[in-house]
């Protein structure tokens, strides 16, 4: 047993394996470090891990949502048409949408699920909404039977947030495989990291197609894998069009840079191998402390795990309730002081981001984002911590409470 009087609990870590050097040795060798057969590589394996036909890897997990949204103007949509998001997530899905040139239009939240409350979606719909872009926030599912519902009712797009949801579980079926396309991130502090990075699943061909032109500044180029970066190669489609101009030069939609590198898709292989053994650790940690977390009611509260799901381990998120004689920071700060790294849970984007204030929202006008925004926290639950960590963190909330519950 560690001495938890010195432990210390990160929010995230990442584990470099062996593989993953070797890999990152063998692209700075080649000399060709950009987008090329690791990055290919990688898509393979995560679209197979997903459940997926296709992924395209891109170079954040902000850009897997805005290319994903920016998909859609090849299919219809128009500049400033509106994309349904919950009120509460991190500000990149906001962010994002914004970036691809719509309105995103807020949703509040469940408060006992965290994710966007699909009985509010319909109310918001409108004759410009292309898209609702559901959040699996802290992994847990997003009531998706519900939504593509009404996707189908009203011929919307879905778009997964599946940022933190890596592993996550909805009725039989892998998060990321639900709706028409998915958002992932390979930030460090995720299940499978890149370092940074992000990647989009689909089992859509032309939205694959599209994505991997969007990358590259919305080149002609986008097929699967390009002879050209992966081998030098020949390639018999440069100048087939009919004017003899080179494809990798015209540009047939407005793009963005967002290309994964060949050193960032050479740390995800290696994370790939050893992904099953990360999700089981960080699971273990997660469920372990939902459970023994109960006896802190009614002052604190975690989410709840459904029989239909398995949640994604991104991290353990708790809510300080009405009861409690206590605030957020109070409860951060002592937790900082045993050594335990927390973050707030997020905002309420339209009315506690201030950069948000041009849409005209007010306080008050999502009240459950609201609350979780002023009261929520959440920590880590990486394959680091053990439930040596994890009794140290119970431990650590016992005592706060003892001291200021009453």
């Amino acid at each position: 047993m560690k001495n938890k009087t010195k432990m210390k609990i990160s929010f995230g870590t990442v584990t470099i394996t062996d593989m993953a050097k070797r890999l990152v040795a063998d692209a700075l060798d080649s000399g060709r470090i950009s987008c090329g057969k690791y990055v290919r590589q990688f898509e393979k394996e995560f679209a197979r891990l997903a459940g997926t036909k296709m992924a395209v890897a891109v170079s954040s997990g902000t850009d897997a949502v805005c290319l994903a949204l920016a998909v859609l103007y090849d299919f219809g949509a128009k500049r400033g048409d509106e994309i349904i998001v919950p009120a509460l997530s991190f500000v990149a899905t906001a962010n994002a949408v914004l970036q691809a040139g719509f309105k995103p239009v807020f949703v509040d939240i469940d408060r006992q699920t965290l994710n966007i409350d699909a009985l509010k979606i319909e109310s918001a719909i409108t004759s410009r909404t292309r898209a609702v872009v559901p959040v699996h926030l802290m992994g847990k599912p997003a009531d998706m039977d519900a939504i593509n519902s009404l996707a189908k009712k009203y011929r919307l797009y879905v778009i997964e947030d599946a940022a933190e949801a890596h592993g996550a579980v909805y009725k039989g079926k892998n998060v990321g495989s639900l709706g028409d396309m998915a958002a992932f991130s390979l930030y460090v502090a995720h299940i499978i990291t890149t370092g940074e990075g992000g990647i989009v699943t689909t089992n859509k061909p032309e939205f694959a197609e599209v994505i991997r032109s969007l990358r590259s500044h919305g080149r002609a180029c986008k097929c699967e894998a390009c002879v050209i970066n992966t081998n030098s190669g020949y390639c018999a489609k440069r100048f087939s069009r009919s004017d003899n101009q080179d494809i990798r030069f015209v540009f047939e939609r407005i793009g963005f840079s967002s290309k994964m590198n060949e050193l960032e898709a050479a740390i995800g292989i290696g994370n790939l191998a050893i992904y099953n053994e990360i999700l089981k650790e960080r699971r273990k940690n997660l469920y372990y402390l939902m459970n023994k977390f109960k006896k802190f009611s009614p002052y604190l509260v975690t989410i709840k795990k459904e029989l239909y799901e398995e949640i994604g381990p991104h991290a353990f998120p708790f809510i300080i309730q009405e009861q409690a004689k206590f605030t957020r920071n109070q409860l951060a700060g002592y937790l900082s002081k045993k050594n335990i790294d927390s973050r707030t849970l997020f905002s309420c984007i339209p009315t506690q981001c201030w950069g948000f204030g041009f849409l005209g929202y007010k306080i008050g006008d999502f009240p459950h984002a609201e609350y979780i925004g002023n009261n929520a926290i959440h920590i880590g639950v990486h394959q680091d911590i053990g439930k040596d960590g994890c009794d140290y963190f119970i431990d650590s909330i016992e005592e706060f409470l003892s001291r200021n519950a009453k």
